[in-house]
């Protein structure tokens, strides 16, 4: 009996230890299986950062060279890996800066959990030197927030954290904890949360939905699949190629889907959207069963939203039941995680073959090709393109690299034109457009795929946003490649001023730095490409380098990027020039 007592002693002695609220935060990301942070430290969180210093050899803690450069980072990370990136800031500033990569991680579903420092609770509501209301500025960007003051509510709020922004349609997670209960000590015993009252992340399949959708998909004569970025949340990958081979289904993806199918795969057709492809844009308002899986019918998918798909039967598969019926009125809805619906729904999906319907993408791609395409990719005139830049990437790396985008025209040509091989391999700012997510982003997800080539694709305007990310790759030899498409321009607002304001170009031409030069100073490979005959040289230099590597390539400067919805038009009126 004496034995037994003494090992149930010796048990919870295991499980529980006093320690301060500093080193429990520590524990709670080392339970939850954290290896790497981005982060900036400051007075606010300086207790975390103390005892991060204890557990280098546990945690390792890169230092960004501005918050949203962590924020971006550790989206990157997540994005590439499928786990829960994590960014860490003091008070005020610190917190506020990272907002911006917050409300990207927010609207694209990004798996993340932010931590910031935070006055001692006695100073909250004093207007407190580097006091800010993160948790008031924050809510309507987060999936979940929460201010900690007092050093007991650590572990159940770092578990509660971790569990609601990987779980159900993934999202950011916001953890404000006031100094005073990093300070503070508690007896610690973490458990890892497996639910939250009234919290469902993943809706029950309805079988009978699933059954009208399997109906109105056998029966149609022009079935079409449109595909995003939940198919990749999902992990449904294998379902869905399993759905569009069984059922000889044409399926295009949205930016974020990208990568979900093999590019080369003869059943996908292409990209919709505003610079989408010509086909899958202009098919979507002649198919009769159009099958949206994990994507959000977003304003740059649809094009005006009165002329979209009506003359089609909408089946939606979605896990996030405030995304159905939002945007468009659809027949069938069926709520839960991709990989299980589509799952369910396989075995009632009759092998069928749909030739002449594929035929009519076949036809409309011959179009896109012999007006844009062979134009971007071959091109005849002196200068440069994006495209023909893609083209050699692609090469390069045989379709299986990494690529990071930013936003602007280089975004859209790297959605268009790169090719993937397998998943998680497309990583870019969608739904918030932010300029500046490419270097930063890249860094994380190299860091998370070393076993892979990254290549950042980045505009000259983007680039300067958060160019001081070098620092970061010169500190830690990061790998990454960066590839910045140079037409001294904001090309994709140069492009609108263009098309929609009679060329006037205002605040669009910008007057660059030497950005070799730069490189250089940070002690990275650099070269830059003015001529074609340099550039197949160029990128497999670059991508045969071991190291850290930029390429500056100047390509033309109002090469404008088609095919192109006009902003309130149908998808119908895509303009090929």
């Amino acid at each position: 009996m004496e034995t037994l007592k003494a090992e149930k002693k010796e048990k919870k002695q295991e499980t529980t230890m006093r320690i301060t609220g500093a080193e429990a935060l520590i524990h709670c990301l080392l339970a939850e299986g954290v290896d790497l942070i981005y982060g900036y430290p400051g007075g606010a969180i300086m207790p975390v950062y103390d005892e991060l210093y204890k557990f280098q050899d546990k945690l390792t803690h890169i230092l960004t060279r501005h918050e949203q450069g962590a924020a971006h980072a550790a989206q990157g990370y997540a994005r590439v890996t499928g786990k829960v990136g994590v960014a860490m800031a003091t008070s005020g500033p610190g917190a506020t800066n990272l907002v911006t990569g917050i409300a990207d991680a927010q609207i694209d579903s990004t798996p993340m959990v932010c931590i910031t420092g935070q006055v001692t609770r006695s100073l909250l509501g004093s207007d407190a030197f580097q006091e800010t209301d993160i948790v008031g500025i924050s809510t309507p960007v987060t999936k979940w927030n929460y201010q900690i003051t007092r050093v007991e509510e650590i572990p159940e709020i770092m578990a509660k954290a971790f569990y609601i922004a990987r779980s159900g349609r993934p999202g950011p997670v916001l953890v404000d904890i006031t100094k005073n209960a990093q300070f503070d000590e508690l007896d610690f015993k973490y458990e890892k949360c497996t639910g939250v009252r009234s919290y469902k992340p993943v809706p029950e399949p309805n079988l009978s939905a699933i059954e009208n959708a399997a109906e109105l998909i056998n029966n149609a004569k022009r079935p079409y699949i449109i595909f995003g970025q939940g198919v990749i949340l999902g992990e449904a990958e294998a379902e869905l190629k399993a759905l569009v081979e069984k059922g000889g289904i044409p399926a295009a993806w949205t930016i974020l889907g990208l990568s979900a199918m093999e590019t080369d795969h003869p059943l996908n057709v292409g990209m919709v959207g505003m610079h989408g492809n010509y086909g899958p844009n202009v098919l979507t308002n002649e198919c009769d069963v159009l099958i949206a899986i994990g994507m959000r019918f977003d304003d740059r998918v649809t094009g005006n939203l009165a002329t979209y798909a009506k003359q089609a039967k909408i089946i939606h598969f979605e896990i996030d039941p405030a995304e159905v019926n939002k945007n468009v009125k659809v027949d069938v809805a069926v709520l839960g995680n991709a990989k299980e619906t589509l799952g369910m729904l396989l075995p009632l999906i009759n092998k069928s073959e749909h030739k002449e319907w594929l035929d009519e993408f076949d036809k409309k791609h011959q179009i896109e090709f012999e007006t844009v395409i062979q134009k971007d990719i071959h091109p005849t005139k002196e200068g440069l393109t994006m495209g023909e830049v893609m083209e050699q990437i692609n090469m390069a790396t045989g379709n299986n690299a990494v690529i990071v985008s930013d936003v602007g025209q280089h975004q859209m040509i790297a959605c268009r034109y790169a090719k993937f091989t397998q998943s998680k391999s497309n990583i870019t700012s969608g739904g918030l457009g932010t300029m500046g997510f490419g270097l930063p982003a890249a860094i994380g997800a190299k860091m998370g795929a070393m076993d892979r080539e990254v290549v950042a694709i980045i505009g000259d305007g983007g680039y300067q946003m958060t160019i001081q990310e070098l620092g970061v790759i010169f500190q830690h030899n990061v790998p990454v490649k960066i590839v910045v498409l140079n037409n001294d321009h904001l090309g994709m607002v140069r492009q609108w001023q263009e098309l929609f304001f009679e060329s006037r170009y205002a605040s669009t031409v910008m007057t660059n730095p030497d950005f070799v030069k730069i490189a250089e100073g940070y002690h990275i490979k650099s070269r830059r490409v003015v001529q074609r005959s340099e550039l197949k040289d160029a990128v497999a230099e670059m991508i045969a380098s071991k190291d850290p590597y930029f390429l500056e390539v100047k390509v033309e400067k109002e090469d404008n990027v088609f095919p192109m919805i006009p902003t309130g038009a149908s998808v119908a009126d895509i303009r090929l020039k």
